[in-house]
């Protein structure tokens, strides 16, 4: 599969702004992705530095829309778009998560696994895949 033009052109402005950065869209595998993932589980669920890990745009989607407020309910939520550089060493993308009468919620997502993952952010519980 080709990447799309506006991924490529958000990569090359990405590295253009932060050469250090090139070192990153591989992301981590094998030892030193379980010992990040390990370490990352000391910060809450949905930060930068412990994104939720899901397979793809559809998979963060899938997250997002398992959730429930304390009232029960679906939250609402909205992609704001693209942000630094997780702890993975992937791209994150960042959403406003938002429970009727509540403040929105800002949640980083890690969208190069494959992975479900089964916990709810804080404040939230989840119903299963």
């Amino acid at each position: 599969m080709k990447p799309s033009l506006i991924a490529v052109a958000a990569a090359t402005a990405l590295i253009t702004a932060h050469p250090a950065s090139a070192q990153y869209f591989d992301g981590l595998k094998g030892k030193k992705l379980r010992t990040a993932i390990a370490a990352a589980q000391a910060h809450p669920l949905g930060s930068e530095q412990n994104p939720v890990r899901a397979k793809g745009p559809g998979g963060e989607r899938a997250y997002l829309a398992r959730l429930r407020c304390a009232d029960g309910n679906a939250p609402a939520f909205e992609r704001q778009g693209s942000t630094g550089i997780c702890p993975y060493h992937n791209i994150l993308n960042l959403y406003a998560v938002q429970c009727a009468g509540a403040a929105a919620l800002s949640v980083y997502i890690d969208m190069y696994h494959k992975h479900v993952e089964p916990a709810a952010l804080p404040g939230f519980t989840i119903v299963a895949p």
